[in-house]
């Protein structure tokens, strides 16, 4: 993997470095944008995708002029009856839209259109998982929400029509199964419109055929779909394409842009080649090798990752970036319901990282400050999306985007990158996820694996979880010792402590160094040798975790007890603590093994003994604290016979 990547780093082409680089607001824009593109669906239905029948294939024809907002066509639906006794069949299709007929088997049927459902009655039951279809015609004016699912609108003067359907559009413009329990298999499009417009949409461009004073563009798909992510937009466009080499074949990359853009947009797409290279690296080949990846603009500011054909407004690093890492995560597996939305976009926005951390890598640090500055800039939110009616929650951009990959980052440092690119390409391969649906169970059972340790911890605090870690950290030097004491608040009372490898950097301003150290309970105590004399210390200066307000403080050496001895040890009833500094008076605290405080009071050498009766048998931490100095030694309590 370093080898190909310092491979694509020597031949990146110039332009890349010409782009405009990291901008602070790339992300919230991204966010912003999607959440007002799809803050219209204001009535969205709840996840109870509709049961009974597993979608294999859509045929859609559709007649759409980018000069008036209407459509028309028809669609057919190949099925599977996975439930007995079916007898009728449900889509999603808004009240605004009218259907004609509905044709099966050669034959009109009844059907009832109400409460944006369409019911179709079969003339008898159909037999259990025996393939069938039905063709609904219909036509109208899709319904205007916002941004909407189905735009009509222009660019310098030239008409364009484009759809958006994430989270719950899809069937405000055409009759559909919409959710997130299943894909089609595959699917064929085929649009007629006026002569001077072309057609971007999903797969492959099959065919383009005269039609009269109109022009029919086929494309055609093959690779599971989900609902949301077929696409259509249609307008004067301009085209031009990209290659992205892989051994004796090249992916072609199709670019749809405004005529009036092309010249500058045509500056800016090349660095798409190097992006597909990185992500093909770091996470498998990209998903729908066999027919193409693209870029369609449309007229809202941000992006949209329809299958193997995004939608842009413009043409940055980042969005291209993002967005493409959705064909990976969002598209190749989806998330399986909107409370966990954090695969999808969580991940896109982590991959967006990588492209700074392997192409332009003077930005990776500022990458990850601006995304922990986001996520504390409030004491709560989890990642785990609790309102999937809200699509302003959905698509938080401090919860959903940048916490969601910043816990991801935060585990690589957790586990170890091999264990974390591993546990990536697993699920991404999952027979049970791959070109499917996953949830964060799914997830989690990979870096679990491959991480090999129950992460339970990890997503009860980090996933659900709310609230993030500030650190304290009191420290003294003696002589080529360093001992200090790291103390943690937390922003929000659902998580009682965050347990995480905390990364120390010691320096002065010729020398430094940087260890690992495993923080188990607040207040615990460690001693570290440092070859040099230490002027600062500082905490996790390569930002692996999500935290703030940290403080660390240097206290003066004062004459306090080098050693403490405990005995007997093991003991059952009382401890006596062994100073060799009688001139003090001492705090202490016991531990118990889980870093819960199960006693405290003081000690000097004369008052030196502690009641340890009534604890439970176990190991059990004693740390002795002065005028912020700590010390600490353990010992075992026996349980009474």
């Amino acid at each position: 993997m370093k080898r190909l990547v310092s491979f694509i780093l020597l031949l990146l082409p110039g332009f890349l470095y010409a782009q405009v680089p990291f901008n602070s607001k790339d992300l919230s824009n991204i966010a912003k944008a999607e959440q007002e593109a799809l803050a219209g669906k204001l009535t969205p239905r709840k996840e109870n995708t509709l049961q009974g029948y597993d979608v294999k294939y859509y045929r859609c024809r559709w007649n759409a002029d980018p000069s008036v907002k209407y459509i028309s066509g028809n669609i057919t639906t190949y099925f599977n009856p996975t439930q007995t006794a079916f007898d009728s069949l449900i889509f999603d299709l808004n009240q605004s839209l009218t259907v004609d007929s509905v044709i099966y088997h050669h034959l009109s049927i009844s059907f009832d259109h109400s409460d944006d459902l369409l019911t179709i009655v079969f003339p008898s039951i159909l037999a259990l998982d025996i393939p069938d279809s039905v063709t609904v015609f219909y036509q109208g004016i899709p319904v205007n929400n916002g941004y909407g699912s189905f735009v009509q609108s222009t660019h310098s003067g030239s008409p364009v029509i484009w759809t958006l359907s994430e989270p719950y559009g899809a069937s405000d413009w055409w009759p559909c199964k919409d959710g997130l329990t299943d894909k089609a298999d595959s699917l064929d499009i085929f649009v007629n419109t006026p002569s001077p417009f072309k057609v971007a949409s999903n797969g492959i461009l099959e065919s383009v055929t005269p039609d009269g004073l109109r022009t029919i563009f086929h494309w055609k798909h093959r690779y599971p779909i989900a609902t949301y992510l077929i696409c259509l937009a249609v307008t004067n466009y301009a085209e031009y394409t990209h290659w992205v080499p892989y051994g004796q074949r090249s992916l072609k990359v199709v670019n749809y842009v405004y005529p009036e853009d092309s010249l500058t947009v045509a500056s800016q797409t090349g660095v798409i080649v190097p992006l597909i290279q990185l992500y093909d690296s770091l996470f498998g080949i990209y998903p729908f090798q066999n027919e193409k990846y693209g870029h369609a603009q449309f007229g809202w500011g941000g992006g949209m990752e329809h299958q193997t054909m995004t939608y842009v407004s413009s043409f940055g690093f980042e969005l291209l970036a993002h967005e493409l890492a959705h064909q990976w995560f969002g598209n190749k597996v989806t998330c399986g319901s909107w409370s966990d939305i954090w695969l999808n976009e969580g991940y896109a926005t982590y991959l967006s990282g990588l492209a700074y951390e392997h192409l332009l890598p003077d930005w990776w640090m500022q990458f990850k400050k601006v995304r922990i500055s986001n996520i504390i800039s409030k004491p709560d939110g989890s990642v785990w999306c609790d309102d999937t009616l809200s699509v302003g929650r959905i698509f938080d951009s401090r919860l959903s985007y940048a916490k969601g990959a910043m816990i991801l980052h935060q585990l690589r440092w957790v586990i170890g990158d091999s264990a974390f690119f591993a546990a990536s390409n697993n699920f991404l391969n999952d027979i049970h996820c791959s070109y499917g649906f996953a949830r964060t169970s799914n997830l989690k059972s990979h870096f679990e694996a491959s991480g090999k340790q129950d992460l339970t911890w990890y997503f009860n605090d980090w996933f659900t979880g709310e609230g993030f870690p500030s650190y304290q950290i009191s420290w003294s030097q003696t002589g080529g010792e360093v001992s200090f004491t790291i103390n943690q608040t937390q922003s929000n009372s659902s998580v009682p402590f965050f347990e995480l490898p905390v990364p120390l950097k010691f320096k002065n301003q010729s020398q430094d160094t940087t260890i690992r150290f495993y923080h188990t309970f607040s207040g615990q105590v460690f001693t570290t040798t440092i070859p040099f004399t230490v002027d600062t210390i500082m905490i996790d200066p390569d930002l692996w975790l999500i935290s703030g307000n940290n403080i660390t403080s240097a206290v003066p050496e004062i004459d306090v007890p080098k050693k403490i001895e405990i005995y007997p040890n093991p003991a059952m009833d009382l401890i006596s603590v062994t100073l060799d500094n009688p001139g003090h008076q001492y705090s202490y605290t016991l531990y118990s093994s889980d870093g819960k405080s199960v006693k405290q009071g003081i000690i000097t050498q004369r008052q030196n003994k502690i009641d340890i009766r009534p604890l439970a048998g176990g190991l059990y931490s004693l740390v002795i604290r002065y005028n912020h100095r700590l010390w600490m030694n353990t010992f075992i309590k026996r349980p009474w016979q």
